[in-house]
């Protein structure tokens, strides 16, 4: 199984941001996205960063309440890990173990094309071995 078989399960769809808005908006985006993470886009760069929940919660932690007018640009991780959609989910599965990360931007030919998250994996590592299971059962029980 490869990034590619996430997206068609999950979709395509990406939740940006500007890196000129304010933490305050991306709060709000990531409430009304229902996401945990946010590609951070430029006039520039159509991939400047990432910007996640995790990051938001550090900075209110050493800064405080202050931090939500700051913008994305100060927060964002800039060195962004990223996959291609012909990378397998075990491998997957080890850069996020390796880097601690839990989003991972989608890049094909220079363009994001998706953003598969920890959860996504876990689902799909989920369904296979229910599968594993159900064809291990077919086979025990037609005996």
């Amino acid at each position: 199984m490869n990034v590619a078989s996430l997206l068609s399960v999950k979709g395509r769809d990406i939740a940006t941001i500007s890196q000129e808005r304010t933490v305050a908006d991306a709060v709000a985006l990531l409430k009304e996205r229902g996401v945990g993470a946010l590609v951070v886009t430029s006039l520039e760069e159509p991939l400047a960063g990432i910007l996640s929940e995790r990051d938001v919660v550090r900075a209110l932690a050493e800064r405080g309440g202050a931090v939500l007018d700051e913008s994305v640009a100060d927060l964002m991780t800039r060195d962004v890990t990223t996959c291609e959609e012909t990378t397998s989910v075990t491998d997957l599965m080890g850069l996020m173990t390796a880097r601690r990360i839990r989003h991972i931007p989608v890049v094909t030919d220079g363009h994001v094309v998706g953003v598969v998250s920890i959860g996504d994996v876990v689902k799909a590592r989920f369904d296979e071995l229910e599968g594993e299971k159900r064809d291990l059962l077919d086979y025990v029980s037609a005996r």
